[in-house]
């Protein structure tokens, strides 16, 4: 065969969130959106801030063309750089400059990008299970090894003493993703110390940089109060990956970036390999009119109420009919406990009834479920008939 096996495979089967999304717009085609209750996929329901759509308005209508459709600086257009990093720097008391700062087309370009400058042949990265399922794409497209460090199951926090003994003299990398998707958990300050200072003990062991990199387009997607540690913060080796994705829902427009720490050791080589991965992966110059955007409306927020108001809906409501659910503090994911130990097999049953829920064996722990509550609070309403209807029939 002449062309990529590996690149075949990939695409000739999709990840099973999208193979199951792709499925669902099948099925609505057939017996119509309203019958399709389609939990499979993290896009934003909650419209876009105000300033977004006003701040496009008047981009449209009052800016040179070409400062809005031209290309910008390979690493992004430093006028934005420098709002993001002022912001950062604002918000968590660090010290970045624009050039800590390396725009995306998202966080699947921030990830890829990443690892590609700090992974060479060989070289481990460990995740932590439950974990998003293309990290494992990315990781080996890096030329990396991917290993899982569990989780604590009462509550999914991460098993440290697992953990620990994950560390060895080949690993490179550490991806951290709070909160979590699937599960919706927020890593503890607690739990984020102790992973700082595993890997702090490691470093001095192996005499080498292992690099933590924080996973966060879920950062401000939080309930009740509950504060995300920033990485930063704890240990000075981080490389941060963001997306306005869920922040502003703007899932569609693919813009990121990549957050080098300047207290990081060599953090302008490592910012230069960061440069060198985008250009090799072919992800310069993220979409220059959204770069605008953000330089305006670096901290505005999508209204994350409603999805507070689905979440207590839909965990009250399976909790009471029995269902076992990981109560999410952020994102907007339910990580709930198959009704058998086949999630797969309880996936396609729940698919009999037009419930379209996503099995977490591909997420790296085999027994649960992921339902995107991201939906309309309407969708949600009439679907728990059918959740009940479901596990009446396991009991």
């Amino acid at each position: 065969m002449e062309i990529n096996e590996k690149a075949l495979g990939l695409g000739s089967k999709r990840s099973v969130i999208r193979e199951i999304f792709e499925y669902g717009n099948k099925r609505k085609a057939e017996i119509g959106a309203e019958n399709v209750f389609d939990f499979s996929i993290g896009n934003p329901s909650v419209e876009p801030p105000k300033a977004v759509t006003q701040t496009l308005k008047e981009l449209l209508k009052s800016e040179n063309p070409m400062l809005l459709h031209g290309y910008t600086s390979a690493q992004g257009d430093y006028g934005t750089r420098k709002a993001v990093s002022d912001s950062i720097n604002k918000r968590f008391g660090v010290c970045l400059t624009p050039d800590n700062i390396y725009m995306t087309c998202g966080a699947a370009a921030s990830l890829s990008i990443s690892l590609k400058a700090v992974l060479n042949a060989g070289d481990e990265c460990v995740v932590f299970a439950p974990f998003f399922t293309e990290y494992t794409v990315f990781i080996e497209n890096a030329g990396g090894k991917v290993v899982v460090a569990l989780p604590r199951e009462k509550d999914f926090q991460i098993d440290l003493r697992d953990f620990k003994s994950k560390i060895n003299e080949n690993t490179r990398a550490v991806i951290l993703n709070s909160p979590n998707n699937p599960s919706g958990v927020v890593y503890s300050a607690n739990t984020v110390r102790r992973v700082c200072e595993i890997l702090k003990e490691k470093e001095n062991e192996y005499g080498k940089t292992i690099y933590l990199i924080a996973d966060e387009p879920y950062r401000e997607l939080v309930y009740n109060g509950v504060k995300v540690p920033y990485l930063m913060n704890y240990y000075d080796d981080t490389i941060v990956c963001y997306s306005y994705s869920k922040t502003l829902s703007l899932p569609g427009e693919r813009i990121g970036y990549i957050a080098v720490n300047s207290a990081m050791k060599d953090n302008k080589n490592v910012y230069l390999a960061v440069c060198g991965a985008g250009r090799m992966l072919g992800y310069i110059c993220a979409p220059s009119l959204f770069q605008q955007v953000i330089k305006r409306c670096v901290d505005a927020k999508v209204n994350v109420k409603p999805y507070k108001e689905n979440r207590d809906l839909l965990y009250n409501a399976l909790t009471e009919y029995g269902y076992d659910c990981v109560k999410p503090d952020g994102a907007f994911y339910l990580f709930v406990k198959a009704l058998e130990s086949d999630a797969v097999k309880f996936c396609k049953k729940a698919m009999d009834k037009d419930l379209l829920i996503v099995p977490c064996d591909d997420f790296g722990v085999q027994g649960y479920v992921r339902i995107a509550y991201c939906v309309s609070t309407d969708q949600i309403t009439r679907s728990l008939p059918k959740f009940k209807e479901l596990i009446q029939e396991y009991k």
